[in-house]
């Protein structure tokens, strides 16, 4: 448990410690008052092994709250929350409504725990203060998820949380959460929680959201990330098997053991850290999983060594390394190598290309957003060698940057790329290639890397074609119009596409069969945005895709680079398992890729938004997607921004259509507004 803060204006005082015989105390233990450590200097001599008991008012859902008191039975009841005094009993309607409307809306959340407000009395009392003060002090307040203090005021018990933030104490004093099983002991003395993700079991030690604590890291909210990983090699998995992968940055090994638990004997999968303390967490979390490490004891088996009932038969096996990430992917080839570190990536560009197989795929999450998102120029210039700006766009001009960078340490090691997924969200940018050798596919990847003009005034974008300048670039006159320099040259980026169709459709499939409800969303406006079309077009075009069923029938123009099942087809019935494509297979997939060149998408989106017109209501965004297709154009929605709009459309065709189905805000001759008030 973390040590207790200093006490900040008198607004923080120390629980009242709990009876320490066993028939009572001075404190009732139906208050629920949490337990404070007499022994400091024991705490800091050994670790904790215990955890405080959560406080009553600090809980996860409301369903929760409301369990404190039986509602469901006859007969008043008193709130758990307040004494007697304050609120009498009542009945169970009644006290549900207090329960909703005072405790549980007024709240202070952190890391999904709600810190509801209570009015036991809890707290310690000043001698200086009269008898009113002393009764407005002693009841409402919060009680601190981190430390257990207790705190009157909700702007001083944010405050409070974001010192502890700031320290690096971000794990809560107890064991709980939804998907938080009940805790056990570590072999080195540490409290952890074990978290359920996908069907996988991961011990999390004290502090595992800030790696400077505890070496080990794990973030909650990159299960999109790690699902949409998972789908990806899934998909390599039907083209072949055996797999070897690589998890080259393991921290607790959720993301190996997701791959190992759910596609078994297709992959061979091997997690790799640096750190020591990762590599124990590992192992353990494979133990938690029943999955053997390998060079580890093999599970037991049934009775006379064969047949019977086996208890605990391993799923799988795990390889669980120890160096370097660049050394192990110099050492050993890899069919798909996952690239998570913590910040950006480009020291481990080269080393992943060297060895990976022919037709493999490599995916590279940055985390290291104030870069990549324009907020620290300098670092971009550095890590990636790219000029940008904060643009409408930055999140698509992040992953453009990204594929930049892995296509020229692509192309050092005389191969190729083919981008097959790029995601952008808030935290992070997930990009997904296939690797394809050869000095020719190293050349056509390299000529993919253009500049970008961008124009300050009014944003209308162009890549820089050779030999052009950069105002007869752009489709806006602003250059000629206005003062100054308009243009800029921003990169070089990656102008090729970003999305391949057939690939997401797989993934779409692979989620749908492993029960990935969170991502299918994202997955479906992916393949909308691929083909540059909208939901409702996809749903009619291939309404078999969209419920999730085995079959399809439009694989062929739309550039799988995969085995798929048609026709009652059973994957492996060509090759046998673990054999590697021939080269005359690996020659008409790059044919295939080449003819599918026509299809790209168009390059960046507008923000309906940041176009709109001053004294204009803009129509609703489908609407408006409705009014581009009848124009002629192609158009979709874009996972990089809820208001972008990814056309063929030039910005002066797309400002020209909006202006047409917008409506003034004034409409009548007294000036009087429909939409909205006017401002006189």
């Amino acid at each position: 448990m973390a040590e207790l803060p200093e006490v900040d204006l008198a607004q923080e005082d120390v629980d009242i410690k709990h009876g320490s015989s066993g028939d009572g105390g001075d404190v009732a233990p139906a208050v629920g008052a949490p337990v404070k450590e007499e022994a400091a200097e024991d705490a800091e001599a050994k670790p904790p092994t215990t955890t405080t008991e959560r406080h009553i008012s600090i809980q996860t859902k409301l369903e929760d709250l409301e369990m404190l008191v039986d509602l469901t039975g006859a007969g008043r009841k008193s709130c758990p929350l307040c004494p007697e005094d304050k609120f009498k009993a009542c009945y169970s309607h009644k006290l549900r409504r207090h329960l909703q409307n005072l405790h549980w809306k007024v709240y202070v959340e952190f890391e999904g725990q709600r810190m509801c407000i209570c009015h036991l009395p809890c707290r310690h009392l000043k001698n200086n203060l009269s008898t009113e003060q002393a009764s407005g002090r002693l009841r409402a307040h919060y009680h601190c998820v981190v430390c257990s203090v207790t705190i009157a005021r909700k702007t001083d018990m944010v405050s409070h949380l974001k010192r502890h933030v700031n320290k690096g104490e971000t794990e809560a004093s107890y064991s709980g959460g939804p998907d938080v099983l009940p805790e056990d002991h570590a072999p080195s003395g540490h409290v952890y929680e074990i978290m359920k993700e996908l069907g996988t079991n991961v011990q999390l030690l004290p502090n595992y959201s800030t790696p400077q604590k505890s070496d080990t890291y794990f973030n909650r909210k990159m299960k999109a990330n790690r699902q949409l990983v998972f789908c990806s090699l899934a998909v390599l998995a039907q083209e072949r098997n055996p797999l070897e992968c690589l998890d080259a940055f393991g921290a607790t090994g959720i993301m190996g053991l997701q791959w190992a638990k759910h596609l078994r004997g297709a992959v061979k999968v091997t997690v790799n850290d640096i750190s020591e303390a990762c590599i124990k967490m590992i192992k353990e979390n494979c133990k938690l999983n029943n999955i053997r490490v390998d060079g580890g004891p093999r599970g037991p088996r049934g009775p006379d060594g064969a047949g019977g009932e086996a208890q605990e038969v391993p799923i799988n096996s795990v390889e669980v390394s120890k160096m370097d990430a660049n050394v192990i992917m110099h050492l050993r080839p890899f069919d798909y190598i996952h690239l998570d570190p913590y910040g950006t990536a480009v020291n481990y560009l080269d080393a992943a290309f060297r060895n990976v197989r022919n037709l493999g795929i490599i995916s590279v999450t940055s985390t290291d957003t104030s870069s990549l998102y324009a907020k620290s120029l300098n670092v971009t210039l550095r890590h990636y060698g790219c000029q940008i700006v904060r643009t409408e766009y930055y999140k698509e001009l992040a992953a453009r940057v990204v594929i930049a960078t892995v296509a020229r340490a692509a192309a050092r090691c005389n191969k190729g790329i083919e981008v097959l997924l790029a995601v952008a969200l808030e935290h992070f940018v997930l990009v997904v290639v296939r690797v394809l050798r050869g000095p020719s596919q190293a050349d056509e990847s390299a000529k993919k890397l253009r500049k970008l003009v961008h124009c300050q005034w009014c944003e209308a974008r162009a890549f820089l074609r050779q030999g052009n300048l950069a105002d007869d670039t752009l489709p806006c006159t602003c250059h000629g119009s206005l003062p100054g320099r308009t243009a800029l040259q921003l990169g070089p980026l990656w102008s090729g596409p970003l999305f391949n169709t057939g690939f997401l459709r797989q993934m779409l499939l692979a989620a749908v069969q492993h029960n990935m409800d969170d991502i299918q969303p994202l997955v479906k406006t992916l393949i909308c945005e691929s083909e540059c079309t909208t939901l409702k077009s996809l749903v009619h075009g291939a309404p078999s895709l969209v419920h999730g069923a085995p079959a399809l029938t439009n694989q062929v123009e739309c550039g799988v680079v995969i085995q798929t099942l048609q026709s009652g087809e059973e994957p492996g019935a060509a090759d046998p398992p673990g054999k590697r494509k021939s080269g005359e297979d690996s020659g008409s997939i790059v044919k295939r890729l080449k003819l599918e060149a026509s299809l790209e998408h168009p390059a960046f989106y507008y923000s309906l938004h940041r176009h709109s017109i001053r004294g204009m209501n803009m129509p609703k965004l489908n609407k408006f997607l409705q009014y581009l297709s009848e124009a002629g154009f192609r158009v979709s929605r874009t996972h990089f921004d809820p208001t972008g709009v990814r056309t063929d459309a030039t910005l002066e065709q797309f400002k020209s259509v909006l202006t047409k189905y917008s409506v003034p805000t004034c409409t009548n001759s007294s000036g009087t507004c429909t939409g909205r008030r006017s401002v006189l």
